[in-house]
């Protein structure tokens, strides 16, 4: 079976200095248990941040009136979230990222300066720095199509079984996703992807 240990940070430059979890976790295993992670590092944070209901926000950061974070959330320096964006299930924006109006953002870490435009959703992912996602793209994290729910991904001529059921993607640094795209579940995206058709696995 294919290795994983390193997987994320040859796609993700920011994860090798991340402090949440061991830096060779695979990543659908680091999704699996990133509401636990949030709440240790939300303990840990400094007085830049206010912390209400197990959501920690930095004062830099503005989070218009209509959107709904729910915890566990970290929401860093100069992140934008407009009216009717929609945070659950864990998640982590780490600096000048921006949910835009009416996208959803479910147990999910986006690293520096990554963008959702408008009406996305984006499930159980790890989303690279300078990743920018067009309006109406979504980024899938469940195949409810087929009898075998276990996400698995081809990958260097192997196929890694995760033993999860949702995982959506691992977006490198720079991607670029056009809009109204769709990227299946199990997507593995390198970095500085451009994706503006419609992404489908066999698994």
């Amino acid at each position: 079976m294919l290795d994983v240990k390193g997987l994320t940070s040859s796609f993700i430059e920011p994860w090798r200095t991340f402090s949440f979890a061991d830096n060779d976790q695979a990543p659908w295993h680091f999704i699996g248990n990133i509401e636990e992670l949030l709440r240790q590092q939300i303990a840990g944070l400094d007085s830049s941040y206010q912390r209400v209901d197990g959501v920690a926000v930095h004062h830099s950061a503005r989070i218009v009136a209509g959107a709904v974070v729910k915890g566990p959330a970290i929401i860093g320096p100069n992140c934008f979230i407009a009216a009717g964006a929609y945070l659950r299930g864990g998640a982590y924006l780490e600096r000048d990222c921006i949910i835009g109006p009416a996208s959803e953002l479910k147990t999910t870490v986006m690293f520096a300066g990554s963008k959702l435009a408008h009406m996305n959703f984006v499930g159980d992912s790890i989303i690279g720095a300078d990743v920018n996602i067009e309006a109406g793209a979504i980024i899938a994290n469940y195949r409810n199509e087929l009898e075998g729910r276990n996400i698995r991904i081809a990958y260097r001529g192997q196929v890694i079984d995760t033993g999860v059921s949702k995982f959506g993607a691992l977006v490198g640094d720079g991607s670029r996703i056009g809009a109204n795209a769709v990227v299946a579940p199990s997507a593995l995206l390198e970095s500085a992807s451009f994706n503006e058709q419609f992404h489908l696995s066999k698994w």
